[in-house]
């Protein structure tokens, strides 16, 4: 049996809650494995860890997607870097 399913590029949760500097954990993890899928220049570390790098590629990747720039990933936030972190190319 073949499986329909997209491939996801970053796989460490399904869960979507909003973050912002001062969480952690796999959530985090899973929004800077999209950030570093949807932005170029050099890669964010991937350690679960929301600090000041992980608020500044936030920043950055809203204000190229034209969403909301407020340095917290919310719904409009995750919904713009999952489409943009499983598409071909960088968003940013």
């Amino acid at each position: 049996m073949t499986d329909t399913q997209p491939t996801q590029r970053c796989n460490f949760t399904n869960a979507r809650p909003t973050l912002k500097q001062g969480s952690s954990g796999d959530t985090v993890k899973q929004a800077q494995c999209y950030l570093n899928s949807s932005l170029t220049g050099e890669p964010l570390v991937v350690d679960g860890v929301f600090g000041p790098v992980t608020d500044a590629a936030t920043r950055r990747f809203q204000v190229c997607a034209k969403i909301t720039v407020d340095g917290i990933i919310g719904p409009q936030t995750w919904s713009f870097l999952t489409f943009f972190s499983n598409s071909p190319g960088f968003a940013c």
